[in-house]
Formats: C-alpha cells, sequence, structure tokens
C-alpha cells in the first residue's frame, strides 16, 4: 500500500526571465515501510522535493499525499502540526536547540504539542541511540555523530509513519555515516518506518530499496535495487 504520492509537483521561484523552475511535474509514489533513496547533482532539485514531502515548503503546483491526505490543503499553522507529529526530519547540520540538552532536544516536538513525553520510549531511544550517561549534555559537548543521533531521536519520538533525511551523514566521517545508516535503517526494518533519504554516497543509495534518481528537477530513473 502507498503512504507517500507525489503528484506532477512543480516548484518555481522567482518570475519572468529570472524564474528558476527547481522541480519539473515529478510523479511517484512510496509504499508502507519502503526505503528510497533520492540522489542527484547539486542543483537538480533533491532537497526542494524532500522539503515538498516534509511540508517544509509549498510547491507552485501539484500535490503530496500521505495517507490519502493532500498535505498542502492544510493551513501554515496545521502544516506546524503535521511536521511535528506525522513526519520525522532528519537534516545533514542537525538543527539542535544549542540551549537544551539531549533530552530536552529529542522531546521538544512532543512537549511543543503539550503532551507528556512517553519515558519508556525516550529511554530505549536513548539506549538504540547510543547517548545513555549524555542526556544532560548540550550539544556543543557533542561529536558530530552524536549531535545526529540527537537529531534522529528527535525525528523519531513521535513514531512518524515516515522519515524523511536530507544528506544525513554528509559531515560525517565514515565510520559515523555508517552507525547513522544503521540507525536509520533499523527504524525501517524493526519499527517498520518508511524512509526516504537524500544521498551523495553510493553506497547508501546501493543499501535502499530504491533508487530515484533527479536531474535538472526532474526523475532521471526509478529503479528497484532489492
Amino acid at each position: 500500500m502507498d503512504i507517500l504520492q507525489v503528484e506532477h509537483l512543480t516548484k518555481t521561484y522567482g518570475s519572468g526571465d529570472t524564474a528558476v523552475t527547481a522541480l519539473d511535474d515529478v510523479s511517484f509514489s512510496v509504499a508502507a515501510g519502503e526505503f528510497v533513496a533520492i540522489i542527484g547533482s547539486s542543483g537538480s532539485g533533491k532537497s526542494t522535493l524532500l522539503h515538498m514531502m516534509g511540508g517544509v515548503d509549498r510547491p507552485t503546483s501539484g500535490t503530496v499525499l500521505l495517507n490519502g491526505e493532500d498535505v498542502f490543503r492544510r493551513t501554515d499553522e496545521q502544516l506546524a502540526v503535521f511536521r511535528r507529529r506525522e513526519v520525522g526530519l532528519v537534516y545533514q547540520f542537525y538543527n539542535l536547540v544549542p540551549v537544551l540538552d539531549v533530552v530536552e532536544n529529542m522531546c521538544l516536538p512532543v512537549l511543543m504539542d503539550g503532551r507528556a513525553v512517553n519515558e519508556g520510549r525516550l529511554e530505549g531511544m536513548l539506549r538504540a541511540l547510543g547517548l545513555e550517561g549524555r542526556e544532560h549534555h548540550l550539544p556543543n559537548q557533542l561529536s558530530g555523530g552524536q549531535q545526529q543521533r540527537v537529531a534522529i531521536g528527535r525525528a523519531l519520538m513521535n513514531a512518524p509513519a515516515v522519515v524523511l533525511a536530507d544528506e544525513p551523514t554528509g559531515n560525517l566521517d565514515s565510520r559515523n555515516s555508517a552507525e547513522i545508516m544503521a540507525l536509520l535503517r533499523a527504524s525501517n526494518r524493526d519499527l517498520g518506518q518508511t524512509l526516504v533519504v537524500i544521498t551523495h554516497d553510493e553506497d547508501i543509495a546501493l543499501s535502499a530499496d530504491r533508487v530515484i534518481a533527479l536531474e535538472d528537477g526532474r526523475i532521471a530513473s526509478d529503479t528497484r535495487v532489492r
């Protein structure tokens, strides 16, 4: 069953002679529990596509459906709730709040919703992420790999059905990259979460179920790997 559907998605910045088309009539679907890698050169539209799927930015035209519901029929306020509850977003640059510690950063989406933290889930997440003993460290007291683990924990705390990761290993060495991808693959395999990863890393792409290549804002190929 398809959990995510992208239909004729187009995004144009500017107008007239200065207009730039970042996405040009992109359509595809992602099955529940699938691991999809999106590849392409810089400027191909990868990050723009991920931001559309995550409700971070609105398209010029086209639709994104999550569980059959049009993401962009929501107001900006509803989109903020959507991003907290229904998708897990992981970025290359972590985007941690510098004055909050590990636990506070991980629990931020839950607390912003005014809901109680699931302590059992938090403890399990800290253990799975290898962050036990660092619960009260600030981001500047952590390594890059540890900061990215916190960012993943934040994305997973609400148990989203879809996890969207934009170059999650782009700032990490090979060892930390392998560990981060192992964590994301585990969430995909063990928790059944749908995983969409933008990457320049060929090894990461080849570990996915499917690889979608973008070129000049359009899908150049869509290949099933396994």
